[in-house]
């Protein structure tokens, strides 16, 4: 049922593991070395077709002050932390309670109100961009903030639910059936009993959505029009110039929309690990 550790394969097996695990690395990382190199080029040296070879000359400062200095990034940064957070906050605070709705109590329709948070994550986002979009409009919500975080709240709400209605199943029900001996009100005993018992799971959660929403792109480009609105990841196309694309510019701009989610995963990374695995081992 389980794959075979690779600690009991054959020794061709573990030999084939050990090559084939730092080339798929390497493959992995060529990309992000490419763009972090590009970053610090010239433009003088990408036009001259020096894109894989070292830096005649290193332009880190120039090219990260040109990404400040030429374009808004800095209004696009504050949008992205203005539709990521109160969407990481919205999303797994309804996650929590339809988990814990769904995880603990019994009732006719549970598993068909699960399968349709469920069967919303197979539903390809593509095909929701016209009716989205026109839905925003008839609401007065299309290009702003509150739009775009109010959809991914919505959109991000079934997976959180799946998450976190499969954490709560594996919590002991001996303590939620205890605090219930005691006379604890349900709206007690998910505040004071299961509530803590999520930290990990909401750490982890928190992390993922907060990477989900920070790195989308295309309901960024569909919903939002305007700077004042627009979120780093579509923002990046205003260091491009009118006639001659600017990756320099853009590769040092991508750098600094990428920082905010890795900070958060180094920051929380114990939390993270601890919440996809716990429960994983009896």
């Amino acid at each position: 049922m389980f794959p075979t550790p690779i600690e009991k394969t054959r020794p061709s097996v573990r030999f084939i593991y050990k090559v084939a695990l730092p080339i798929s690395l390497i493959l992995w990382l060529i990309p992000l070395l490419a763009v972090m190199l590009t970053s610090i080029r010239s433009a003088g040296d990408i036009a001259a077709g020096n894109y894989w070879g070292m830096p005649n000359g290193i332009f880190l400062v120039e090219n990260y002050f040109a990404v400040f200095r030429d374009s808004p990034i800095g209004l696009f940064i504050l949008n992205s932390f203005k539709v990521t957070l109160p969407t990481v906050v919205g999303a797994v605070a309804l996650s929590c309670l339809t988990g814990f709705a769904l995880g603990v109590y019994k009732f006719k329709s549970n598993l068909l109100v699960f399968f349709m948070f469920v069967a919303g994550n197979f539903v390809p986002f593509q095909i929701l961009m016209v009716p989205v979009r026109d839905l925003t409009l008839q609401m007065g919500m299309y290009d702003t903030v509150s739009g775009l975080v109010l959809f991914h709240i919505a959109f991000q709400t079934g997976f959180c639910t799946l998450f976190m209605r499969n954490f709560i199943k594996a919590l002991p029900y001996e303590l939620i059936e205890a605090a219930r001996v005691e006379g604890v009100s349900e709206i007690r005993i998910f505040w004071f009993v299961v509530l803590p018992l999520m930290r990990p799971a909401i750490a982890a959660l928190a992390v993922l959505i907060f990477t989900f929403i920070w790195n989308d792109y295309f309901w960024a480009t569909v919903l939002v029009q305007g700077e004042h609105a627009m979120p780093v990841t579509a923002g990046l196309y205003a260091l491009n110039g009118q006639w001659v694309a600017s990756w320099h510019l853009v590769s040092a701009g991508s750098v600094i929309a990428a920082l905010p989610p890795v900070t958060m995963f180094f920051l929380l990374q114990r939390h993270f690990i601890a919440g996809l695995t716990l429960g994983a081992v009896k």
